[in-house]
């Protein structure tokens, strides 16, 4: 069978030893903020016979609407299929597209570089010229590898400069929210910029005290937690909105209601001004190596300059494959925007940049109903239908690139308890949105055949019906959603067991 373009481009691209090989680096994105007990493990059943599709579905009780397809990997052979061509809204699954679009326009090794620029020359320790934080769109850069960079450029003899400390962030458009439908206090709908750090979000914590409250805004890390201020937060008298957002002096200026806190608590608030946040931070860890640097300007052009040092992301392919495992939405829109450049197009908004994405799918995937607004799925306007996706698995497993770097996904019961030793393995991406749930990828049964599926389930009206102070937790959601996962679990038992090689 002949390959298609997008099969010859990647196995060009996409070496098999380096598709299977190598570690995930550690990203601590979207990581719970309470510790997770292991569920008790129970031991793998006896296959049963099947249920019909029709009963399991009726039993689940789900409102809206439910579509799924299956299909051997290996020959694309549609063998269960219902409403496979209803585009339905993806979730995070969409990042797996996301994922093989990324790949395939830049290559498994590309990685991301922020620089410290020299504009003049350095002379007894002092830079005759201005010194320049360039982001090259890494979405792991963190506070500790800024230190790092702080400690090189100390390394490198720089003591002081004479001109100004420059903030470049342009290789990306700032965006100022991934969705600005979510409510604007969540850690998961950040700004985005050519300039990213912590996943651009900012630390807040608070501990009563006496009257009041003792409250902290830091760039938290392992190794350093430097205090912030162009994220400022106040308590406030009142019981609700629990959090209000304004833009003051180029600040991000927070009021969290006094009546929402407790006795001590902490969680992640997105970044607005991610420039700043990162000049900032960086401007202090340099502080501590004797570095004293004036307040930052963002620059809108980049300055040529000698590197005194820089900051080399891992590879693409263990970015993404953390990204699956986390779902990081930063991650996601920033490898969806940098393909897009690469491939020629300066789109300037997530929009354009995923509906050239779109684009990509439907030529090269035979995505035909791909309708994608943004790369991370936290959109619920995005749409693909159960075979489109489906398609997409088996042309990427032709070429080894996507099943490697899914997330295993632990077989549960009835009662959401992990079986152990499944006969049926499956590697997948989830995606979870209030009354949207889905899950695709790969199904390998127990004589090794592998099927490829996607599961998309939502209420798009029950969705749209939520109010503005419910959109944390609305009513009903969980179960839902709860309801929806056994769903999926039936069917991945029930295609594993049922359809033998």
């Amino acid at each position: 069978m002949a390959q298609t373009k997008y099969q010859r481009n990647l196995s060009r691209r996409l070496l098999l030893v380096g598709l299977l090989g190598g570690a995930a680096s550690h990203a601590l994105a979207n990581a719970p903020l309470t510790s997770i007990r292991p569920a008790p493990r129970l031991s793998a059943p006896k296959p049963a016979k099947a249920r019909p599709v029709e009963e399991l579905i009726s039993a689940a009780r789900l409102s809206g609407d439910v579509g799924f397809a299956l299909a051997d990997a290996s020959t694309g052979e549609m063998l269960e299929t219902r409403n496979p061509v209803l585009a339905m809204p993806p979730a995070s699954v969409a990042k797996a597209i996301t994922a093989l679009y990324a790949l395939d326009k830049l290559g498994t090794d590309h990685s991301f570089k922020t620089q410290l620029l020299a504009t003049g020359p350095v002379s007894n320790g002092k830079l005759n010229g201005d010194l320049v934080l360039v982001g090259g769109g890494d979405p792991t850069l963190d506070t500790d590898a800024l230190g790092d960079l702080a400690a090189d450029l100390k390394a490198a003899g720089l003591r002081e400069i004479s001109g100004d400390f420059l903030v470049y962030s342009s290789s990306l458009p700032t965006i100022f929210s991934i969705d600005p439908d979510q409510p604007e206090h969540m850690g998961y709908s950040p700004a985005v910029s050519g300039l990213n750090l912590n996943y651009n979000r900012v630390h807040f914590e608070w501990k009563r005290a006496g009257g009041g409250y003792d409250v902290s805004m830091d760039a938290r890390a392992h190794r350093f937690s430097p205090a912030v201020t162009v994220a400022r937060m106040q308590v406030v008298n009142r019981s609700m909105p629990v959090y209000t957002y304004s833009d003051v002096n180029g600040r991000d200026d927070w009021t969290v209601a006094r009546a929402a806190l407790g006795d001590a608590g902490s969680r992640w608030l997105p970044v607005r001004k991610p420039e700043l946040y990162a000049a900032e931070v960086f401007q202090t860890l340099a502080r501590s190596h004797g570095i004293v640097l004036p307040r930052a300007k963002v620059a809108d052009q980049k300055s040529g300059g000698t590197a005194l040092a820089e900051r080399v992301s891992p590879p693409l392919r263990d970015i993404l494959e953390d990204m699956l495992r986390w779902s990081t939405n930063l991650t996601a829109e920033v490898a969806g925007l940098t393909a897009t450049q690469a491939d020629g197009n300066g789109a300037r908004t997530l929009k354009a940049s995923a509906t050239a994405m779109s684009d990509w799918a439907k030529a090269e995937l035979g995505a035909g109903k791909a309708s994608f607004v943004d790369h991370s799925g936290l959109s619920d306007q995005s749409r693909i239908a159960a075979a489109d996706m489906v398609k997409a698995l088996v042309k990427a497993r032709k070429v080894g690139v996507l099943g490697p770097i899914l997330k295993t996904i632990q077989m549960r019961n009835n009662e959401g308890k992990v079986i152990d030793n499944h006969p049926v393995k499956v590697r997948a991406k989830t995606g979870t949105l209030h009354f949207v749930s889905a899950l695709s990828g790969y199904i390998t049964g127990p004589d090794g055949r592998e099927l490829a599926f996607a599961i998309f389930t939502a209420d798009v009206g029950r969705r749209e019906a939520i109010a503005d102070e419910e959109q944390d937790t609305p009513p009903g959601s969980k179960a839902w959603t709860a309801r929806s996962r056994k769903l999926q679990m039936q069917l991945i038992t029930r295609w594993g067991l049922s359809f033998p090689a």
